[in-house]
């Protein structure tokens, strides 16, 4: 039976240290599902891992992903199977804060469709420069359904919507019934999440942002932007990404970029624990404190 320790939380909940330390200790693999920090190009705004720490233990789906690409739980969920399959001989720590690649995980995918980079590509020229609520709009005129779960603003997440009604004719929720086999079933694994206090995390999240800017996230994003990657992309929506691109244009003062970013980021940490409350079935929560330690007892187990 797989040992199998998976580590959810909100933002800047202190989630890569508790894995790090349970992985020296226990000579674990520790995988990425984080939805963005798979990618490449976003080190410091991220949080990745850094180079020493990615040397104490074996690291997976960190940064593996050019920026480029629209990366989606599918991808993820397909990568994190191999890992699982490469990895039999020693326990896996997968963390992370993006609940629905955990989900993907434990209960399968539900079966989507292919959709060619042909009718993604038209219908992303005919999306351009519209707002995500008109996009959004269109959705719910066709696919009533599946608009009511997405937000107004989920632009990437429409788009998807309307590529595969494009494709395929069907609306997306015609697709949610049947679901794959999960890469772990009931009882090949263990989950916790860690929990913050509110007010201590909001700081956290406040000092967190503030030492990423020390630490050179304003190149790092100026760089991004010189590559003038669709603005719909994953990567471009990152948390810091948008004002941060708006401060470096002369549109925003740095201290505002900041100030709009921490808020984001709380907005987004809250969603999380909401997210987490009534769709991670199975995990234990725990204050980050004693996390190392549920986790030990998880991997002895």
């Amino acid at each position: 039976m797989r040992r199998a320790l998976l580590i959810a939380g909100p933002t800047a909940s202190g989630k890569s240290a508790v894995a790090l330390r349970l992985a020296e200790r226990f000579g674990a693999t520790i995988v990425n599902a984080d939805s963005m920090q798979v990618y490449a190009d976003l080190r410091i705004l991220t949080a990745r891992p850094t180079a020493i720490e990615e040397a104490q233990a074996p690291h997976r789906l960190f940064g593996e992903v050019d920026g480029a690409i629209n990366y989606s739980v599918g991808h993820w969920s397909r990568r994190a199977r191999e890992i699982l399959a490469e990895t039999v001989e020693r326990p896996v720590i997968i963390v992370g804060g993006t609940g629905l690649y955990f989900r993907a995980l434990t209960e399968g995918l539900s079966a989507m469709p292919a959709v060619s980079a042909s009718v993604r590509d038209a219908t992303r020229a005919r999306a351009e420069d519209r707002p995500a609520a008109d996009l959004h709009a269109e959705l719910a005129e066709i696919d009533p359904d599946t608009a009511a779960r997405l937000r107004p603003s989920d632009r990437q997440r429409t788009l998807r919507a309307l590529e595969v009604i494009a494709a395929t004719g069907r609306p997306l929720a015609s697709f949610l019934g049947a679901r794959e086999k999960p890469a772990l079933e009931p009882g090949q694994w263990r989950g916790l999440f860690l929990a913050p206090e509110r007010r201590t995390l909001y700081q956290r999240i406040h000092a967190r942002f503030d030492a990423m800017i020390a630490l050179g996230a304003l190149d790092e994003v100026a760089a991004l932007a010189k590559r003038r990657l669709d603005t719909a992309l994953p990567v471009m929506r990152a948390h810091g990404v948008p004002h941060i691109i708006a401060h470096l244009e002369g549109r925003l003062a740095l201290t505002d970029a900041a100030e709009l970013t921490k808020l984001n980021t709380r907005h987004y940490a809250k969603r999380q624990f909401t997210w987490a409350r009534h769709q991670l079935a199975g995990f234990e929560w725990v204050a980050p404190e004693q996390a190392v330690e549920a986790g030990r007892r998880s991997l002895r187990a």
